[in-house]
């Protein structure tokens, strides 16, 4: 049987469906790995923008309620307000630490650290939301706060100012600032306004502004900064200390930055009565569970998306693997399903696993054709030897019973002879009957190969001296067979018979033993007329004959040298046929060697 050969690990199976399976592995986790990196990040980003948005907003609006009430009496309810709308903790305490107001249950502790300081006077968190300016929150107006008289006013100035201009084909907007003064904001900047309606009415303080300011005054005239003497502060400042109007500027002579310090200083010292002390604020969790996370629908459709997109390469994968797989072997078993009178075999079309399965289904198809046309023939021979002998011995029986021919002795001797011919080709067909179906029984015991051999050469002797062939033996003493005597004495005679029989007179026929390392090694060898070369493969093969004209009478059963190969085999031997052209025909036996028996050993 010819071995498997080795099959190149590119193109091994085994190799290519762990690399498929290692691809749809590494394209879903990767996959996965990226959807759930991208989606978790998004979403903790939005998280992150979600609490700083609503952290400022809490911020924003307590600093607007410190901005516009003198204490905290009823931030309880802002408070709490701002928790169930943002889902977090809210606390705020003095600078002592005494709770002013708080969302969680009586007795929370609360976070680690504050984080930020409500203080209207010091942080703007109104002018620009999401920032913390250093400066007074502008909601802080305290008596700049107008009255609704003083609120109509300036808006119908306000109103006025805003029609002049688009009379003038200018435009603007008005807005109404924390101390209620509506502001009229020019399209194109203060540049821009018409001449024609500056006339400075909607710029002008009101009364309750004017007193404001007189208070504001006196305060920064007391500023122990300032040089004194030297005018009047707010006409020197030139800062906007009410929106929509400006002081006048003059030249003063004082810096700008000392007069800054001064107005910011008495603005605080002015508003001070009018908000709410300065407070803590501590924000944090709720204290509960998530109550989940929810994705949102694109990041659904993404999910959904992948996941598509992985099990559609998965199953175009999986799909092309298992058609190039499947291909070959529906083959193989629409071949095996032909009937056995056909032999049908496959195209080897791979040089891997499936493509040796295949060429391995075309040998065994071969084989089994061949041994198909062996039992073919087998049973057309046996039918010849058996006929013969019997048409034999039925033409002989109906002459004498016919009266024909009396039954002499030379008769029954012919008659004899015929029946042993058939018990001789029984018993072969016994033998390799029991060989085949493995209920040939072996005896072993130990061997001398001499001893085979002399008896082997004592069994033929005068067959041999009847033909005039000279038989001849040349053994190594000392070698042992654990082998069954009988068995061996049948298979090395079958070969002395046959080369009896196919060499001439005045031949030789040798029968040698020896020793080639672990083996006993038996030949034997005829100078006869040969094998052909194209003949050696088939010599062991059962019912065949070199020469088929040759009769059975004198050219054997032809099941000699197949009993030998399968008794040889049966002892775990090798037997070969070997013929050299014009130098006769040698065949050799090759046995385990046995161990000498206890009773030889010194």
């Amino acid at each position: 049987m010819t071995p498997s050969p080795r099959i190149p690990w590119r193109k091994s199976l085994s190799v290519r469906l762990l690399f498929t399976s290692m691809a749809i592995a590494a394209v879903s986790v990767g996959a996965t790995a990226w959807l759930a990196v991208e989606t978790t990040t998004r979403a903790i980003q939005e998280e992150r923008g979600q609490v700083l948005s609503d952290d400022t907003d809490i911020l924003r609006q307590l600093g607007g309620f410190a901005a516009t009430h003198a204490d905290w009496d009823g931030v309880q309810t802002l408070v709490r307000t701002l928790s169930r709308t943002t889902d977090r903790r809210i606390a705020l305490t003095t600078e002592t630490g005494l709770t002013i107001a708080d969302s969680a249950a009586p007795g929370t502790a609360l976070p680690a650290r504050a984080s930020a300081t409500v203080e209207p006077l010091n942080t703007d968190t109104y002018t620009e939301p999401g920032a913390q300016l250093a400066g007074i929150d502008p909601r802080a107006v305290g008596p700049y706060l107008l009255p609704p008289a003083e609120r109509a006013q300036v808006k119908t100035l306000a109103e006025k100012r805003l029609a002049c201009m688009r009379r003038y084909g200018s435009d603007g907007s008005s807005s109404q600032s924390p101390s209620g003064r509506t502001v009229v904001t020019s399209d194109g900047g203060e540049a821009t306004v018409p001449l024609q309606c500056a006339d400075g009415e909607l710029n002008t303080p009101t009364r309750t502004e004017m007193k404001a300011l007189d208070e504001l005054n006196a305060l920064i005239v007391s500023c122990p900064d300032l040089e004194q003497g030297k005018g009047t502060p707010l006409a020197g400042a030139g800062i906007d200390l009410i929106p929509g109007f400006d002081t006048p500027a003059s030249d003063s002579g004082r810096p700008l930055g000392q007069t800054q310090s001064c107005v910011d200083s008495a603005r605080r010292t002015q508003l001070d009565p009018y908000v709410a002390p300065r407070a803590r604020l501590f924000l944090g969790s709720l204290g509960r569970q998530p109550t989940g996370f929810n994705l949102s629908p694109a990041n659904k459709a993404k999910i959904v998306g992948v996941t598509g997109l992985v099990l559609a390469v998965t199953v175009a994968m999986t799909a092309v693997v298992a058609i190039r797989l499947v291909r070959p072997l529906r083959a193989l078993t629409a071949a095996a399903q032909q009937p056995p009178q056909r032999h049908a075999r496959v195209a080897v079309t791979t040089k891997d696993e499936t493509g040796y399965l295949a060429a391995a289904f075309n040998d065994l198809t071969a084989r089994r054709e061949q041994l198909e046309a062996q039992r073919k023939a087998m049973v057309s021979d046996i039918a010849h030897e058996l006929r013969t002998p019997l048409t034999n011995i039925r033409g002989w029986l109906e002459v004498t019973r016919d009266g024909l021919l009396p039954p002499d002795p030379d008769l029954i001797a012919s008659l004899h002879d015929e029946a042993l011919l058939l018990q001789h080709i029984i018993d072969d067909l016994q033998d390799l009957a029991a060989v085949d179906a493995g209920t040939l029984r072996l005896h072993r015991e130990p061997v001398g190969v001499d001893e085979l051999v002399a008896q082997v050469v004592s069994a033929h002797r005068s067959r041999a001296e009847a033909a005039g062939i000279r038989l001849r033996t040349r053994t190594t003493p000392g070698l042992w067979l654990d082998a069954d005597p009988v068995r061996m004495r049948q298979a090395l005679g079958n070969l002395v018979a046959n080369a009896l029989r196919h060499t001439p007179a005045d031949g030789t026929v040798t029968l040698t033993a020896r020793q080639a390392g672990d083996l006993a090694v038996l030949t034997v060898e005829d100078t006869g007329g040969g094998i052909a070369p194209e003949d050696l493969p088939h010599v062991f093969e059962r019912f065949w004959r070199a020469e088929k004209s040759r009769s059975r009478r004198t050219g054997g059963s032809g099941l000699g040298l197949s009993i030998v190969r399968q008794l040889v085999e049966a002892h775990g031997g090798t037997v070969t046929a070997d013929s050299p052209p014009g130098a006769g025909a040698a065949f050799t036996v090759r046995l385990p060697l046995g161990p000498e028996p206890d009773s030889l050993s010194p």
